[in-house]
């Protein structure tokens, strides 16, 4: 793992011209001039943390400042996302925001923030990491229309585990029932990790599961891998089809782009996009990451906001026609 929150620095500017510079103008002309915070909703060592310490790290050398990632989990990763939209809109704080900004306005519209599409400034886009359908190896179920057949003929009877109410793995059982007329059991979890156990001891039928966290159950024989929840088939598994290939509505995936506060400058913005878009296009990092089942997603600010604005509305759909509430 690159360790984002420790790069080398250059001098940007020189010293006499940053004593004379004053004002506004100046300080987004000498931008950056000291270390930038990047905070995610997630814990330490996990996909979001690895994956915003790269990128952190490799906009660090296009920017000459260390990009210090911070770790702010809890309440659906608003914890965080309401800490960066709270902040000071100078470019020194910045948000890796997630899937969860277009899920928690309709799931949980009492947190903060309430509408990310206007409390937050899009920066441009990162990366996505798509789903495995993974089913127990036990079960008689070879391939996705085998998976739909069995559930038709036991209904009720396939417990697929999430990582909790609302995840978007959740979303995609969901949208999997719906799309394929079946009947599902649903059973949350408090994360993939317990969700996998249980899969692993028999306890459950099915998960949706990112690479990292399937692979390893699949090539130990405890589960087989049926199909993938993104739009095409990965490079690196062109075996496994695209759910949407056969059940068109099945499609959903973890995605990251970075944010600023609203009303930062657009100088600014335009800085930290051009260094994301470097980072997001590094043929490195890009290696580096579709080896852990990462796509890279290189995009501008505008990309981001018109992103945020379709999964906002394709999930908020799903949510109230499910009438899908946290408890």
């Amino acid at each position: 793992m690159v360790e984002g929150s420790r790069i080398g620095r250059r001098t940007l500017f020189g010293a006499g011209a940053a004593l004379a510079a004053t004002g506004p103008a100046a300080a987004q002309d000498n931008y950056p001039n000291r270390p930038i915070t990047v905070v995610i909703g997630f814990t330490s060592a996990g996909l979001t943390d690895t994956m915003t310490r790269i990128i952190a790290g490799r906009m660090g050398r296009e920017l000459g400042q260390n990009l210090v990632v911070e770790n702010r989990p809890g309440a659906a990763t608003s914890t965080a996302s309401a800490y960066v939209a709270q902040a000071r809109p100078d470019g020194y704080t910045l948000l890796m925001g997630t899937t969860s900004l277009a899920i928690n306005p309709a799931l949980q519209p009492n947190l903060p923030p309430r509408d990310p599409r206007q409390e937050l400034a899009p920066v441009g886009m990162a990366y996505e990491s798509p789903f495995l359908l993974i089913v127990r190896a036990a079960l008689p179920i070879r391939d996705l229309a085998g998976f739909v057949a069995h559930a038709r003929a036991h209904p009720g009877q396939i417990q697929m585990g999430s990582s909790g109410i609302g995840a978007t793995n959740h979303l995609l059982i969901t949208m999997l029932a719906r799309e394929a007329g079946i009947r599902l059991e649903h059973i949350p979890y408090r994360g993939a990790a317990a969700a996998l156990i249980d899969l692993r001891g028999g306890r459950i039928s099915a998960t949706w599961a990112t690479p990292p966290d399937a692979m390893p159950l699949v090539q130990d024989g405890t589960a087989r891998v049926l199909a993938i929840s993104s739009h095409e088939r990965m490079r690196t598994l062109p075996d496994i089809p695209a759910a949407m290939e056969s059940l068109p509505g099945v499609h959903g995936t973890f995605w990251q782009g970075l944010f600023a506060p609203p009303g930062t400058p657009e100088p600014v913005l335009g800085r930290l996009g051009a260094a994301l878009d470097t980072a997001t296009r590094d043929p490195e990092i890009a290696r580096r990451a579709e080896e852990g089942g990462v796509v890279m997603r290189p995009g501008d600010a505008a990309a981001l906001r018109a992103h945020l604005a379709s999964e906002t509305e394709r999930w908020s759909k799903v949510i109230r026609s499910a009438k899908i509430k946290v408890e």
